[in-house]
């Protein structure tokens, strides 16, 4: 059975497309299955992945609205070394920017991704969700079918701000739709040691959350900044960069942490 986790946070920029796109090549790299699910409108999931929105014929847009079932949409994502591994995307296009008035005349327009996740449930070992900042059925649909909330937060002045926003939502959403639903982790991103302010914000996290805060801090990198606009994880684009590293030694404490 998938644990399946909806990497998010209402705040944007603070790296949430980056860590999934770089997290599922990584745990793929392990040879974990991996399905990574594009629900942001922007696509950049999609694109970060190599996929062309453009020339999609079908998106995760259908999978919600119930025209086409998941494994007819997912497309396969593969380097071409073995070592990389290989994982799967369900993508968006622009299709998905209609999605929030379409779902709501849909009946358990919450639920729809739930529903159609059941169909690959027993396929892959980890399925993520690359939510879109903000509280919309989109991102509902996302933490309705989840396991595990994975919280990218950046290491300044507004971020706690933002995390105790979404702590409520979840908190909502835990008490009416899905009572499984937790705090999966606390992700470092954008991580830089140097200011003062960087060590103030880790020890609040540390001190809210404790062990849910990943050892693994995410670097200000500028290999993993450049690997978008080739369509690559940082894994694919240059292994030994600090952004890469760093993802892999996060997808091995995600493996222990989650005993898959």
């Amino acid at each position: 059975m998938a644990r399946i986790i909806a990497v998010t946070n209402q705040k944007g920029g603070v790296g949430k497309t980056t860590t999934c796109v770089n997290l599922a090549a990584s745990l793929a790299a392990m040879k974990r299955r991996v399905l990574l699910i594009d629900l942001d409108p922007q696509g950049n999931a999609t694109t970060g992945c190599g996929l062309i929105k453009e020339e999609l014929d079908t998106s995760v847009f259908d999978v919600l609205i119930g025209t086409h079932g998941v494994k007819e949409v997912m497309k396969p994502v593969m380097e071409d070394t073995i070592e990389s591994g290989k994982y799967w995307v369900l993508p968006a296009n622009g299709d998905l920017t209609g999605a929030e008035v379409v779902l709501l005349d849909l009946p358990s327009k919450e639920t729809r991704l739930r529903a159609g996740l059941y169909e690959v449930d027993n396929e892959f070992d980890f399925i993520l969700l690359d939510c879109p900042p903000a509280l919309n059925m989109l991102t509902v649909n996302a933490l309705s079918a989840a396991q595990g909330v994975l919280i990218p937060v950046q290491c300044e002045y507004y971020a706690l701000e933002g995390l105790t926003a979404l702590l409520q939502t979840i908190d909502r959403i835990t008490h009416s739709l899905n009572p499984s639903l937790a705090v999966e982790g606390i992700l470092r991103t954008m991580y830089d040691p140097r200011p003062s302010l960087t060590h103030d914000v880790s020890s609040q996290l540390h001190k809210h959350f404790g062990d849910k805060v990943y050892d693994t801090v995410i670097p200000r990198n500028i290999r993993l900044a450049e690997a978008p606009s080739y369509g690559l994880p940082v894994l694919h684009y240059e292994k030994q960069s600090r952004g890469a590293i760093a993802y892999l030694a996060l997808a091995g404490e995600f493996i222990r942490k989650s005993g898959q």
